[in-house]
């Protein structure tokens, strides 16, 4: 019998975990993006009682992002190889753990993290997403959280539907309104022309959507910049849809416990002896 527990389900933005851990674990640790990810989910998942951990794979670029905006992600360098190579052995160590792994090959792992959440929340249970990525926090609901990643250690940030509306000005809701108007370089998004983070804000606020954003610019009182996104209505509308995450039929995951003999088996062969002998200590 399928187990559902009653702490919450901790889904996980993989890519962005591996990546934070590469670049802020010293090259000389040995595997230090696992290392990094998993004492950060082996601390997250503890300190939440989450009932099951899913860690979530994708596509680097969806498909159809790219479809809709080939610029999407151009400007990205390439994987290291070192890091690359730790991404290779990422499903078989986080599977030894008990956790569930999930890849998709053709969206982002931010859609299955997107889609686990809102799967979770309309069972009944809580869902709590692990992740660097912003664009995220339109999946925050009553019952679904981000715990945002920090620098220097720092324990992620819990946002709630309060917290994105402190942190952005807007609801989780307009999210992906508010990123097609102010733009977002890490994905390669410009915006609308002359619209900063305070004015996609203050539209939102006055007009509640994109679209009626895009119906109101034309007003004579408006601003040069505020009118000209009337003529930039339909890339807008591309901008928006790239920047929403898509919602896929998925199981509900079943409970994982952890699995402390073999992750500490599988820390071991992958030359993490600390992290194995701590895991073997406690079992």
């Amino acid at each position: 019998m399928t187990s559902f527990g009653t702490g919450p389900l901790l889904a996980v933005d993989a890519p962005a975990l591996l990546y934070r851990s590469f670049f802020g674990v010293p090259k000389s640790v040995k595997n230090n993006a696992l290392l990094g990810t998993t004492n950060t989910l082996l601390a997250v998942s503890a300190s939440y009682s989450a009932r099951a951990v899913v860690i979530c794979f994708g596509n680097e670029s969806a498909e159809y992002r790219v479809k809709a905006y080939p610029p999407y992600h151009a400007n990205r360098p390439p994987m290291p190889p070192e890091l690359e190579a730790q991404f290779d052995l990422a499903t078989d160590f986080f599977r030894a753990f008990g956790w569930m792994v999930e890849h998709h090959d053709s969206l982002e792992a931010d859609d299955l993290v997107h889609s686990f959440a809102q799967i979770e929340a309309e069972a009944g249970g809580e869902a709590l997403i692990l992740t660097g990525d912003r664009d995220l926090y339109q999946s925050v609901n009553a019952r679904v959280n981000v715990l945002m990643m920090q620098k220097g250690g720092v324990p992620p940030a819990r946002v709630d539907e309060r917290g994105v509306y402190d942190r952005y000005g807007v609801r989780p809701d307009q999210v992906p309104d508010f990123i097609a108007l102010r733009g977002d370089p890490s994905d390669s998004l410009p915006g609308a022309k002359g619209i900063g983070e305070k004015s996609a804000r203050d539209l939102l606020h006055a007009h509640h959507t994109l679209e009626n954003v895009i119906a109101n610019a034309p007003k004579p009182a408006a601003s040069a910049a505020v009118r000209a996104i009337a003529g930039q209505a339909e890339m807008l509308r591309v901008f928006r849809d790239v920047a929403t995450c898509r919602r896929i039929d998925l199981a509900r995951p079943a409970d994982t416990p952890l699995n402390r003999e073999g992750a500490a088996k599988i820390a071991r062969a992958n030359e993490l002896g600390r992290l194995a002998d701590r895991l073997a200590s406690s079992t």
